[in-house]
């Protein structure tokens, strides 16, 4: 979906398009014992719900995504909420972190996007990483595209299996690699019972 579609989405709902709550598979990494980043990255971030829940916890955020408008509005509602979040409009298949810039953890969350657009994203995520550091990724299964509730992209190339991650991160140490049915509630595009896939890693 090109930038100026994701705009208009983002312009019609300037409180929040996914609501404002992060995502929860967001909030049990961050509450594990063995987790303690203090810089984060998230990926194709949107208006920054879940980047601006980590900065109010402590973690210096920079976050990316392709509508500059969602960028805007994250800005906005970070001001709001009394956090900094660096936010950078780009395409996260091509973006390029300033060289040598690292983060201690990178999340993706719900990219739903073409394989060549998810694997770049994941796989910059990863060299992005400093050692130690975590990679975490939520998204829409492949087995969504047959619920027939409306929820996800509906195309099952925009959509994750658990064996692509084995493939673009084969240096991984993995943490949790799940597939499965979660109940979302996430505002009113991401709302109900869902196939999903939920990978974390680190990077020894």
């Amino acid at each position: 979906m090109s930038s100026s579609k994701w705009d208009q989405k983002y312009e019609a709902a300037p409180g929040g398009l996914f609501g404002n709550s992060p995502n929860e598979y967001v909030r049990e990494i961050a509450a594990r014992s063995d987790f303690a980043a203090r810089t984060g990255l998230c990926l194709a971030d949107g208006d920054g719900r879940n980047s601006r829940w980590l900065a109010a916890r402590g973690l210096q955020m920079t976050a990316v995504d392709l509508s500059a408008v969602a960028c805007a509005n994250g800005e906005r509602l970070d001001a709001a909420a009394g956090v900094r979040v660096e936010r950078i409009a780009g395409d996260v298949e091509d973006w390029q972190p300033a060289e040598g810039r690292r983060w201690e953890a990178v999340f993706v969350m719900y990219l739903q996007a073409p394989e060549a657009t998810r694997m770049a994203a994941v796989q910059r995520g990863w060299i992005a990483l400093d050692a130690g550091g975590w990679i975490v990724v939520e998204a829409f299964a492949k087995a969504q595209a047959a619920a027939g509730n409306g929820l996800g992209p509906g195309s099952l190339d925009l959509m994750y299996d658990l064996e692509e991650f084995c493939a673009w991160l084969p240096d991984a140490e993995v943490v949790e690699a799940l597939a499965g049915r979660i109940g979302l509630d996430e505002g009113g595009r991401h709302h109900g019972l869902a196939h999903v896939v939920r990978f974390a890693a680190r990077k020894y």
